[in-house]
Formats: C-alpha cells, sequence, structure tokens
C-alpha cells in the first residue's frame, strides 16, 4: 500500500512537471493553476492504471494450475468512470493441483479474490456433483459437506466445465 502512495506521488510530481514545461514552453500564457491540476491529474490516471490492471496483475501472479472460472464487474459512485468502462473486482480461480474426481464427483478448492484496500482472498473447498451440477460447499475443518449451501450450476458454467471434464 505505502509503494502505490510513492508511485502517487512521483506521478503526479511528472504530470506538475509536465505542467511546468507546458507554462514555460508557451511562454507564461497558460495559467499558474495548470501545475496542480496536471498534477492532480497524474495522481488520477496512475490510481485508474493500478485499479484497471489489478486483474492481469494477479492473474500473472497465479501458478499454472489455477483457472479463472468466474469474474465480477463493479461499478461505484465516486469512480464515475466504472459506469462507462465497469472494472473486474471480483475473480474465482480453481485449483487444479487440489482436483480429485471419483464416481461423478469432483473435489477442489475455489479461491476467491476480491479488491479492496488490501486483496482480500477466500479459500474454501467443494464437492461438485458432475451429474446433477449441484455444488456443495465443505466445511474446513471436517470436510463435511454444508448442505445449506448447496446450489445448481449452470449448464455454460466454467467451473462445471473445469472441474468435470476429462484432463
Amino acid at each position: 500500500m505505502i509503494w502505490h502512495l510513492i508511485a502517487a506521488v512521483f506521478a503526479a510530481l511528472a504530470a506538475a512537471g509536465i505542467g511546468l514545461m507546458l507554462r514555460h514552453l508557451s511562454r507564461n500564457r497558460l495559467p499558474k493553476w495548470i501545475v496542480p491540476v496536471m498534477a492532480g491529474l497524474g495522481m488520477l490516471s496512475y490510481q485508474i492504471h493500478v485499479e484497471y490492471s489489478w486483474f492481469d496483475h494477479k492473474r500473472a501472479q497465479l501458478p499454472a494450475s489455477a483457472e479463472v472460472v468466474d469474474t465480477a464487474t463493479g461499478t461505484e459512485v465516486w469512480r464515475p468512470w466504472t459506469f462507462a468502462f465497469p472494472m473486474i473486482t471480483r475473480f474465482t480461480v480453481l485449483d487444479r493441483d487440489s482436483l480429485s474426481r471419483e464416481d461423478g464427483v469432483a473435489e477442489f478448492m475455489l479461491y476467491h479474490f476480491e479488491r479492496h484496500h488490501t486483496d482480500l482472498v477466500i479459500p474454501r473447498a467443494y464437492a461438485l456433483n458432475c451429474q446433477t451440477r449441484e455444488l456443495v460447499p465443505m466445511d474446513a475443518d471436517s470436510r463435511e459437506p454444508d448442505l445449506a449451501g448447496i446450489r445448481t450450476l449452470r449448464d455454460a458454467s466454467e467451473l462445471l466445465h473445469g472441474a468435470c471434464e476429462s484432463a
């Protein structure tokens, strides 16, 4: 987090420098307020770049055995540009190394990544009946199925195809 703050300050300084250079090249015909406006635009541009590249950055850090099976975009009032260009704020990863199939039932780990002020990762074990498409979360300690959380996946679900298709 501190590195993002330092990078934002340097982006502001660089953009303010460009504002100063433009003011100098125009022989001071540009108003003085161009320098702080450019600094603000530099910080804002850096922050927007970081937010929109978060998913690609996290995906590049995943091991080869990880498969992204779901993404979700979000819009927020304090980021008005997200209404025109929604950004990915959450995604789910299937860990192929933890995948085991037996008698039409696949057991695996899913990792839910969420973008907040600090990244949030929620690991959870699941069992999936490949014939009925029922996804059941497993208790973390006892590995018993949590039947209250059962749900049925769509036919076109990437998780269904990723977990049930033959490797």
